[in-house]
């Protein structure tokens, strides 16, 4: 297939992407950035809008996703192309730097590849269509909000805004080369333990520690192996304790002649079996609810263990046959590179969106090492992210 992605002006657009800040939560101004990107591109002002997701999502959030449609220029099913614009709060202040064949941050911040890169890739699709007046059916983009802190765009977004596309394709990782047809589920779930205080070393007797229920509940997963990397009856997941305090993000106690009266405790299970993160959870219930009816004062009274869960996002795995899977899978030998099909352990916008209904994969632009300070951008497999786009869209 002959690339006819302007890569200079991809790099460039990537490099002002990345200089506009919008960590999870305050994608504003990104959103407006992208939408500015898009007009320059001949995509009009009125087939681009805001949803309203950010007015359902539990935690604050400026705006909602961004969606854009694309009048067909040739018959065919309508196909959906996406991303995220939100960063992780590391990347607050990054200032992007171009050095070889690599994007790096200034300073000791992450960079924001992720997921700029996407945004880059989306729009780059859009201005590679206008300008070379390429043939392809109906697309809808989207630019989703909060993903970083729970896929939470992707989650309350309404399905029914997308226009009915019968596939999708995600950018969000590494290789242009590499499928990703499924993803873990999780849980993510939160620990209220109420003890009791009293002076520790007066009258320890008529204090509820509601760190030992803590201890206990914790030292019980781990006996039983519910803790890490979980392997039961030939099912697999992972769990993990994420941060013990109180519920202010403060010390779960303040001295220590005072028996602990509180600990907020949070946590997350994970499979790609969805009723073995179910399984997961409920062995951490069990254990802390336990811990909790075992410690006692001196009258015989418990503390109280409130166990709250959610389910993050859900599990899926779409099979090699599948339409969308076999469309990413010839695109990607169109430009050259083997294609290699995988799942993931970590959650994807694309696992919400295949719960909406729409197969959908992810492949990568170019994204490495995020989440850190080490952060940086791959500049030849960004292009090739490009290029896997336009063909995807075109062929």
């Amino acid at each position: 297939m002959k690339n006819l992605v302007d890569s200079t002006a991809a790099v460039n657009l990537l490099m002002r992407l990345l200089a506009i800040e919008g960590v999870t939560g305050r994608e504003k101004k990104i959103g407006r950035e992208v939408q500015a990107a898009l007009r320059e591109a001949g995509v009009p002002g009125k087939q681009m809008r805001f949803d309203d997701a950010n007015t359902r999502i539990p935690l604050p959030t400026e705006t909602g996703n961004l969606i854009v449609d694309l009048h067909g220029t040739k018959a065919g099913p309508r196909l959906l192309f996406m991303t995220h614009l939100d960063t992780v709060p590391l990347c607050a202040g990054a200032v992007p730097v171009k050095r070889g064949n690599k994007i790096v941050p200034q300073a000791e911040t992450a960079l924001g590849g992720d997921n700029r890169t996407g945004c880059g890739v989306l729009v780059t699709l859009a201005a590679t269509l206008i300008k070379h007046h390429l043939p392809h059916p109906p697309i809808t983009m989207l630019f989703t909000v909060r993903e970083e802190s729970g896929l939470f765009g992707a989650r309350h977004l309404d399905p029914k805004d997308l226009h009915g596309p019968v596939m999708g394709f995600n950018v969000d990782g590494r290789s242009a080369a590499t499928i990703t047809l499924g993803a873990v589920g999780a849980d993510r779930w939160e620990v209220d333990i109420r003890g009791k205080a009293s002076h520790a070393g007066v009258y320890p007797e008529k204090g509820i520690s509601a760190s030992m229920i803590t201890a206990l509940a914790m030292a019980e997963i781990y006996r039983g192996g519910w803790f890490g990397k979980v392997v039961k009856d030939g099912r697999e997941g992972t769990s993990n304790i994420g941060s013990i305090g109180d519920p202010k993000g403060g010390s779960a106690g303040e001295a220590t002649n005072v028996v602990t009266d509180r600990v907020l405790v949070r946590g997350e299970s994970r499979s790609h079996d969805a009723g073995f993160v179910g399984e997961i959870t409920a062995a951490y219930r069990a254990a802390f609810e336990q811990a909790g009816a075992t410690i006692k004062d001196v009258e015989g009274k418990t503390g109280k263990v409130k166990f709250t869960a959610r389910r993050d996002y859900h599990p899926f795995k779409l099979k090699e046959d599948t339409a969308v899977v076999r469309r990413a899978v010839e695109a990607v030998q169109a430009i050259g590179r083997e294609p290699v099909c995988k799942t993931t352990n970590g959650g994807l916008d694309a696992n919400w969106i295949v719960k909406h209904g729409i197969p959908t994969i992810t492949f990568g632009a170019g994204q490495n090492e995020i989440h850190t300070v080490k952060e940086w951008v791959d500049l030849k497999e960004y292009a090739s992210g490009c290029q896997l786009a336009v063909c995807l869209a075109t062929m």
